[in-house]
């Protein structure tokens, strides 16, 4: 069974654990290296200040993770978020991704979050670094294609293709209310 919670800082180090995997070994993050424990800190910091930060656990194991931070970051994208979804290399499509997406998705309705995108790196032709297993979940989950950018980052000795995806949530009216910051939402 996989329960989801919110992380706290005293699940930094696993978080890192399950992200390593991702900068060292694919090119679903186009990082080349490894964040410092005191870097994903700050990350994580500046992120849970205004969104949800997602762990999930399957028999008391942290086996993944999702957050949202903001969309561009100037003032008329307030109602926009770019979520991000990491999960162990061993727990992939065993609905780890669907229960974090649910909740998170969730949880930005409620902050009064409108459209949610989503950056996806993608290949030409899969090959070891990187499949279509991103943007396949995505649509999935209800996202749509809306662009793409063409060989744009290199990673291991290849070029990559980068997609964003998105997902209308909420209703686009004249009198748009002001999002409510999560950490709020949770008091």
């Amino acid at each position: 069974m996989i329960t989801v919670r919110y992380a706290t800082l005293e699940d930094i180090d696993r978080l890192l654990e399950i992200y390593a995997y991702y900068v060292e070994k694919t090119a679903i993050s186009f990082e080349y290296d490894v964040p410092s424990k005191e870097e994903f800190t700050r990350r994580f910091e500046r992120i849970t200040a205004k969104y949800p930060f997602i762990v999930a656990e399957k028999d008391g194991k942290t086996v993944g993770y999702t957050y949202a931070g903001d969309f561009v970051g100037r003032s008329a994208y307030a109602w926009s978020a770019e979520l991000t979804v990491y999960i162990d290399k061993d727990y992939l499509k065993c609905g780890v991704g669907k229960a974090l997406y649910t909740k998170l998705e969730e949880d930005l309705k409620a902050m009064g979050i409108t459209n949610l995108y989503a950056c996806i790196g993608v290949p030409s032709e899969d090959d070891r670094y990187l499949t279509r297993n991103s943007i396949d979940f995505h649509e999935h989950f209800g996202f749509v294609q809306i662009g793409q950018f063409h060989n744009c980052g290199y990673k291991f000795g290849n070029w990559y293709d980068m997609v964003w995806a998105e997902k209308i949530v909420g209703k686009h009216t004249g009198d748009m209310k002001n999002i409510i910051p999560f950490p709020q939402l949770k008091r």
